[in-house]
C-alpha cells in the first residue's frame, strides 16, 4: 500500500511482507549553517563508518519534490552496480 495516497508527507511503501523490516529511524539530525550533518557515534560504530569513507547520495522524488535521501557506502554501491552491469555487458560484448 502506498502511504502517499493516505495524505502522508512520507514516500514510504509498506514492506513486501510483514516480516521484512529493512528500515528504521535511528536518529533525528539537523543540518548546520554550512550544510553539514553529523551522524551519531553509535550509528557510525554500528554501520562501520569511519573518517574518509565515501557515500553515494541517492534521492527519490515524489510529485516533483525530493522526499527521501539515502546514503550508501560507495564501495557497496560500486559492487551493486558491477553486479547489475557485469552480466549485461557480457551479453552485449558476445
Amino acid at each position: 500500500m502506498d502511504r502517499r495516497s493516505e495524505g502522508s508527507k512520507f514516500c514510504v511503501e509498506e514492506p513486501v511482507s510483514p516480516d521484512m523490516s529493512c528500515c528504521k529511524v535511528d536518529a533525528i539530525i539537523a543540518i548546520d549553517g554550512r550544510g553539514q550533518l553529523v551522524l551519531p557515534k553509535e550509528l557510525r560504530e554500528k554501520a562501520g563508518v569511519k573518517a574518509g569513507d565515501k557515500f553515494a547520495v541517492i534521492s527519490h522524488e515524489s510529485e516533483g519534490k525530493v522526499c527521501c535521501i539515502s546514503l550508501v557506502k560507495a564501495d557497496d554501491f560500486a559492487e551493486t552496480i558491477k553486479g547489475m552491469l557485469g552480466p549485461m555487458m557480457k551479453g552485449i560484448l558476445q
